[in-house]
């Protein structure tokens, strides 16, 4: 299970800078040679979502929710904005459907 969170959290970290370098070019604070290492990063990420072995749908599902709650990681360290309670209980909601359905997979 953390070989799997860890790989996730990889995956949107790769996906979050993989947004975020384009995005500091189109607001014109960083140059257009950000799109080159942007290009790689989102290269890594669809890569990263290949090494789950299970159906790829319920794979996006799960890490839905990992990507929201490192979006938000993401918003406090490299935004400053500290999230509210409201961000965090949409996060622990998130998560525990992720739970439901990682969980769920599993034949008993």
């Amino acid at each position: 299970m953390a070989k799997t969170l860890s790989l996730f959290f990889a995956t949107a970290i790769a996906e979050l800078v993989g947004c975020y370098l384009p995005l500091l070019w189109l607001t014109s604070k960083g140059s257009p040679w950000l799109l080159l290492p942007a290009a790689v990063s989102l290269a890594i990420f669809v890569w990263l979502l290949t090494l789950h072995p299970t159906a790829s749908g319920r794979v996006y599902a799960t890490y839905g929710a990992v990507y929201i709650a490192t979006a938000l990681g993401w918003l406090w360290v490299v935004d400053g904005v500290k999230p509210t309670w409201t961000d965090v209980l949409g996060v622990g909601l998130a998560l525990c459907g992720a739970g439901v359905i990682a969980l769920g997979q599993r034949q008993v």
